[in-house]
């Protein structure tokens, strides 16, 4: 089983470049399946996610090619029997974005049959909200014996549609069935994170017609056909938010290239709060962090408040901070998995019901960790990266469904870090970094 070995306590410094966003990437590669005609698709990030996501559209009969590392051709016109594909492999039912293969089916062939979704266990993300989308549109759909959820109906007629909650999948999802509907589809209550935007901006250049995607009201006229388009998918704001506090957690300096500035304010205001140092250019930031950071209290809340992907990361951070932090996680319910971990490293944290009060300690202590799930993984990187001595962290194979190559941008930054499937393995980098 492979796992990081970590030797912590470098001061990580360079420049890293963040890859494309994996929440962007899974939103338009399924709706790529809306077309007949050929999509390329640029910058989308090599990871576990998206890699299980183009085999399950490569299993249903599209035409799927890597064109490079990051580009994608997919042709789903030479899918050839549309009403009774059934999406259903052990992989799609481990990551949560297979379930935009039900919008995007349902908007192209008014039939889906997919497994029901997966993904980290941070709390209950129910469909609710997907279904109740879908059946306005005019479609049925039930539970199916195996756990597949199907969902199909004769035509699709635009409607108004109210989130009972602020929810990124529905909002994704419903987009994708309701772009080919007939008549006029307004979402109220809608999702505005940036990867809202660019499902709907890749849409909108396929000949969608989508007005609003940004704001709570998403306005979207029906088309009779969508055609081929070239799109390069945004870069990551999770991504790049964790090499941020990794700066800030290390006392580093790291200039982190590639990224919109604008969609890091939540993490950049939260970093100068606590005396980091954010500074922004056109397409990257520097975080810089000399000295002891200060505590602060945050509450995780939907686009553009602070991030619940970041949670995790500053919690690490703040931890490490001088006086008493609080933070309050709104989103998901069992999103603090990674504190029974941090304290094997010496970290003081207690949790009551939804919140998590941090008294900062001077530094953490190497032990041996187990990720929860992919931020918390990524996050108890940061804290070994930041303890004294040697760390190891098991169960990886969550972080890499979210972070491309992150063990090798680490070591390019100066950090000691390696992955490991043995013993002996790790033994040797134990020797070689001393």
């Amino acid at each position: 089983m492979e796992k990081y070995v970590i030797k912590g306590g470098q001061r990580l410094e360079g420049e890293v470049t963040i890859a494309g966003a994996k929440n962007a990437a899974l939103g338009i590669l399924a709706a790529a399946v809306l077309t007949d005609e050929e999509c390329i698709i640029e910058n989308v990030p090599y990871v576990q996610d998206t890699r299980v996501l183009l085999a399950a559209i490569e299993n249903m009969g599209a035409r799927v090619k890597y064109i490079d590392r990051h580009t994608v051709s997919i042709n789903a016109g030479v899918i050839e029997d549309g009403e009774h594909l059934v999406v259903d492999d052990d992989n799609i039912r481990k990551i949560r974005a297979g379930y935009y293969l039900l919008g995007s089916l349902l908007g192209k062939y008014k039939y889906a049959n997919v497994a029901l979704p997966g993904g980290c266990d941070i709390g209950a993300r129910p469909i609710d909200q997907h279904t109740k989308g879908f059946e306005a549109l005019g479609a049925n759909w039930e539970i199916v014996k195996g756990g597949n959820i199907v969902v199909q109906a004769d035509s699709l007629t635009g409607n108004h549609i109210y989130m009972d909650v602020v929810t990124v999948g529905a909002t994704i999802n419903i987009m994708l069935a309701a772009v080919l509907a007939s008549g006029k589809t307004t979402i109220e209550n809608a999702a505005k994170e940036p990867h809202i935007v660019d499902v709907a901006n890749f849409l909108n250049s396929m000949g969608a017609n989508i007005k609003g995607a940004g704001t709570d009201v998403i306005r979207i006229r029906g088309v009779e056909r969508l055609k081929g388009t070239e799109y390069s998918i945004i870069p990551d704001q999770i991504e790049a938010g964790t090499f941020m506090t990794m700066a800030a957690a290390t006392g580093g300096n790291i200039l982190i290239k590639n990224v919109i500035p604008k969609h890091l304010e939540a993490i950049s205001s939260k970093l100068n709060e606590i005396g980091a140092h954010v500074i922004e250019y056109d397409d990257s930031v520097r975080v810089m962090s000399d000295g002891r950071l200060k505590s602060t209290h945050i509450k995780t809340l939907p686009y553009p408040g602070f991030p619940t992907d970041m949670q995790p990361q500053m919690a690490v951070t703040l931890a490490l901070s001088k006086g008493t932090s609080v933070i309050t996680e709104s989103i998901f319910e069992n999103r603090f998995k990674y504190v029974s971990e941090l304290a094997r490293m010496g970290a003081r944290i207690s949790v009551e019901g939804n919140t998590a009060i941090i008294t900062g300690v001077e530094g953490y202590t190497g032990a041996g960790l187990v990720a929860p799930d992919l931020r918390a993984g990524a996050a108890l990187v940061i804290a070994a990266l930041s303890a004294d001595g040697f760390s190891t962290v098991e169960d990886i194979k969550y972080i890499l469904r979210g972070y491309e190559d992150f063990d090798g941008k680490i070591r390019a930054l100066g950090g000691a870090i390696e992955v490991v499937d043995s013993e002996r393995e790790e033994q040797k980098f134990r020797l070689r970094v001393g």
